[in-house]
């Protein structure tokens, strides 16, 4: 009779097989991540790379998780929100430097302009947050949060006011052309804008007034990716401060649908609950071509009043709740690594590198985020996550809710920094417009 195997002999290769596969670059196994790496540098020797989605997901995803990994792995760095940094900053240093070639770069942009992906991306963060969080938490949190949103915006612009005017000794320029565009809802929704309406009221061509703003825009944006970070450590030492993803206290564990009660996976309500994050996010663009509505907040709306009504059946919720865990999880890196590409021009960010324009932006986001953290703390909110929420307010726009927040583990959050960035930023922008005519 033949003896039987050796267990260790056969033992070690079985166990030499999971830790292949347990090893993971971002979300991408490794034998996988070697294979895209090998046949997306033999696309990009045949000069192949194409602007489609499955060339444009696999590059994203290798570029991105690979920043990533490496941010992660630099101490003290890693700390301060370095691979959220790294993913969206590195690939605009490696343009600038023409270290990706311009062909590359310029696929990249066309694939992340052409299929509206930021908006996609947060279509599914908002309708999927709104939908599986708690009624009461949503309700008490939409009300709450313009307080220190409030608070934080006056005594920001009070403060970075004052600062720069200390510094520079032109209050004007300080006003108008760093704090307003630090609070403006970043690049499109609120540099733009402002710089045109600035440009009618004669301050000179539009060109040159949003070359001035925009590295302006851009440095604040990394400094609420740091403080936010900040916050979220002071938030690990002290865990009553946080809510880790919650803005304001309730029972339970913040959800409608008790673990013991979640329905069971099923993949066609998977499916719908992206047709209907869909259907919300084409609900918002429609509104906007007919009466000029900012299609997010229409959206965020939308997505609130399906909540509140609870019209919709607690199996559809849910899985609106496993897509906005599949775009938190593997969507947000790319995406970020897309922005650094397209939209983060870095020499324009250098620009704004002089001790006047750094203290001021830097005073100003601080005050801002402080006196959410306090004023938070004082009507019963989560101080870390209101400040961060409130911190969004001075991001770059959706992309930079997008860095804030996945910086600091919070994507969560959206549907309340999409209030702060898009509300908060017309707010800032419309009495900047009106105060810089009169003052012309």
């Amino acid at each position: 009779m033949a003896s039987p195997p050796d267990t260790a002999e056969h033992v070690v290769p079985a166990e030499r097989h999971r830790s292949i596969w347990s090893v993971r670059i971002g979300v991408i196994p490794l034998p996988f991540y070697a294979l895209l790496v090998v046949v997306l540098a033999v696309l990009a020797w045949q000069d192949d790379l194409k602007a489609d989605i499955p060339t444009m997901a696999a590059l994203l995803g290798v570029c991105s998780y690979t920043c990533y990994e490496v941010g992660r792995r630099i101490p003290g760095f890693r700390s301060i929100g370095g691979p959220v940094i790294l993913v969206t900053f590195l690939p605009a240093f490696l343009v600038a430097a023409e270290w990706i070639p311009a062909d590359l770069a310029k696929s990249i942009s066309t694939f992340y302009k052409s299929t509206n992906f930021l908006y996609v991306f947060i279509a599914g963060i908002i309708v999927g947050s709104i939908l599986s969080m708690n009624r009461t938490v949503l309700i008490r949190g939409f009300l709450k949060i313009f307080v220190p949103l409030a608070a934080g915006s006056v005594a920001a612009l009070v403060v970075g006011s004052l600062v720069g005017w200390a510094i520079t000794g032109d209050l004007h320029r300080t006003v108008f052309f760093i704090v307003v565009p630090v609070m403006g809802g970043g690049l499109g929704e609120g540099a733009i804008p402002l710089t045109l309406g600035y440009s009618q009221s004669g301050a000179g061509p539009a060109e040159t007034l949003l070359a001035q703003v925009l590295p302006v825009v851009l440095l604040a944006n990394v400094c609420a990716i740091v403080f936010s970070s900040v916050l979220s450590m002071i938030g690990q030492r002290f865990p009553r401060t946080t809510g880790f993803g919650k803005i304001q206290p309730a029972e339970g564990d913040g959800l409608d649908i008790a673990a013991s009660e979640q329905p069971a996976f099923d993949i066609r309500q998977l499916a719908a609950a992206g047709f209907m994050a869909l259907a919300l996010y084409l609900l918002g663009e429609a509104t906007h071509a007919l009466f000029d509505w900012p299609a997010p907040i229409v959206m965020l709306v939308a997505a609130v009043a399906l909540k509140l009504t609870r019209w919709l059946p607690r199996s559809l919720e849910h899985h609106s709740g496993l897509v906005y865990g599949f775009m938190s999880t593997a969507v947000t890196y790319p995406l970020l690594f897309a922005i650094g590409v397209s939209s983060t021009p870095w020499n324009e960010l250098l620009k704004a590198f002089t001790v006047g324009t750094v203290v001021t932006i830097v005073a100003t986001v601080i005050t801002m985020m402080a006196t959410a953290f306090l004023v938070g703390r004082w009507i019963g909110m989560y101080p870390v996550d209101t400040a961060i929420v409130v911190g969004t307010h001075t991001g770059m726009g959706g992309t930079g809710d997008v860095a804030i927040l996945s910086a600091t583990r919070r994507m969560a959050l959206m549907p309340f920094a999409q209030i702060a960035t898009r509300i908060g930023g017309a707010i800032t922008v419309t009495i900047a417009l009106i105060a810089h005519a009169n003052l012309s």
